[in-house]
């Protein structure tokens, strides 16, 4: 299997060869040249498989240049019950018939970047160990991404973590998880501004190729192909736990800020998974559903500070990855549109035969606001008697608008409700239950640098704490 940017510009490449980068060396992101396609004998043969055997099967096909006893190691010691709380590693919880959650929050942040981001820790310690090489970890959170990564790699041999977030902008629990840790491989740099900044002060620092090599620069955003990639196996276990044959069809909800999720859904649904609609679910930062619903992508000069925070993004990093799919894989249209994104403005398909091909990749939109969060965690709370966050909410309300019968509905998990425990009383008028460890995380200590929103200030900090 190898790998190419969606914008062209580099030679086809392996699996451990794009595992420790980011962005591909010309901007755009690195993809699979062809996605593995899985027939009905191998779904017949998955579907009695637990999750660290499924994750293989899946995995293997992407990262074919790992020994398959080595790759088959690095998995069964990240898919723990110990790890994450249950051998079902992302039990599926049943609301009614064909109404469904998907629980990936059980791991050691409790939520789901956990799922990639500790297969992406062992991985690293893998080739890193192998190669004799160190690695300086570069990423920008909304809010999970960054306390998954940090918890992933702390610790780890050869591996420092910088991680970028939007100062004041994440819950206090959220914030509390990252700040708190003391351990000298974990650096947070909380910059004076919105997530999307964040992001602009990694790519920036990708793009500087001299700068990458000399600091051993990678990356543990979305972006990150081996994070899409290890979501794409939970798609595969949730269609065998609510469905009983390989003749159904499955619809996905997905809470949606960085398109990585979603993109892991499209790639099971190429792959030959049978799903039958993608639902991408935004709150109030709605550049995606504005897409799907018009066939512009324009991402907004500014970001709302919402009560589900993790979505609060306005460009969508693993967007490219879909488009460079709708666009026929034409790396020369791809890198035209994004040029146009770079520089400010935005694209409009909706007269192209593009936007008529979203339908045939199963794709469907809608957008949430803080008034239907409240109302969908009391309904889900009073009907169901279970507790869901903002974001898992965001997901059931435009997963709902979208159910269509006889169709099972599966609702994407996005974390527990104890990271957003204000907005849970203001709906609820009562607390969620805090999980044995963490019951007075905002009182502990607190290790962060303040940081201007600009990327020189990020490299001088960066080569400060190297030694490089």
């Amino acid at each position: 299997m190898h790998y190419l940017s969606t914008r062209g510009g580099m030679p086809p490449k392996t699996f451990t060869e794009i595992l420790l980068g980011g962005l591909a060396p010309d901007g755009g992101l690195t993809i699979a040249e062809t996605y593995p396609q899985i027939g009905r004998a191998e779904l017949d043969a998955w579907r009695g498989l637990n999750y660290r055997d499924l994750a293989f099967e899946v995995i293997r096909r992407f990262a074919d240049d790992i020994p398959a006893a080595d790759l088959k190691a690095i998995i069964d010691k990240t898919y723990t019950a110990e790890v994450f709380h249950s051998e079902d590693i992302t039990p599926v919880k049943t609301l009614e018939p064909g109404l469904h959650i998907l629980g990936l929050s059980y791991g050691p942040t409790l939520a789901f970047k956990d799922i990639a981001m500790q297969l992406l820790g062992n991985l690293f310690e893998y080739v890193l160990a192998k190669e004799n090489a160190e690695l300086n970890i570069l990423g920008a959170t909304s809010g999970d991404t960054g306390s998954a990564a940090e918890y992933a790699m702390r610790g780890k041999k050869g591996i420092r973590v910088f991680m970028l977030s939007p100062e004041g902008k994440m819950s206090p629990f959220q914030t509390a998880q990252m700040y708190s840790l003391q351990d000298p491989n974990i650096f947070n740099l909380a910059v004076k501004g919105v997530f999307d900044d964040c992001q602009d002060i990694v790519k920036a620092v990708s793009n500087d190729l001299a700068y990458k090599e000399k600091y051993k620069i990678g990356t543990v955003n979305s972006i990150n192909w081996a994070r899409v990639t290890a979501q794409v196996v939970y798609y595969f276990k949730a269609y065998f736990a609510v469905t009983r044959s390989n003749d159904e069809e499955v619809s996905f909800s997905v809470p949606s800020g960085n398109f990585g999720n979603v993109c892991a859904g499209h790639i099971a649904r190429q792959m030959g998974l049978p799903i039958r609609k993608l639902i991408v679910a935004t709150n109030e930062n709605d550049v995606l559903d504005e897409f799907f619903r018009s066939g512009v992508y324009r991402p907004r000069p500014e970001t709302a500070h919402t009560s589900s925070p993790s979505m609060d993004i306005s460009k969508a990093s693993n967007f490219e990855r879909f488009i460079y799919d709708l666009a026929g894989r034409d790396p020369a249209k791809v890198k035209a549109l994004w040029q146009q994104v770079e520089a400010g403005g935005s694209f409009d398909l909706a007269q192209t035969p593009y936007f008529a091909k979203v339908a045939d990749f199963g794709f469907t939109s809608g957008s949430s606001n803080h008034q239907n969060r409240l109302a969908t965690i009391r309904m889900v709370f009073e009907k169901y008697g279970t507790m869901i966050d903002t974001h898992t909410a965001d997901g059931v309300k435009v997963g709902l608008e979208h159910r269509e019968a006889g169709i099972p509905l599966v609702c994407l998990e996005t974390a527990l409700p104890v990271k957003f425990e204000e907005t849970i009383r203001e709906a609820l008028g009562r607390g969620p239950e805090r999980p044995a460890g963490y019951e007075n995380i905002e009182q502990l200590p607190q290790r962060f640098e303040v940081m201007p929103a600009q990327a020189d200030a990020v490299k001088q900090f960066i080569a400060a704490h190297t030694g490089a």
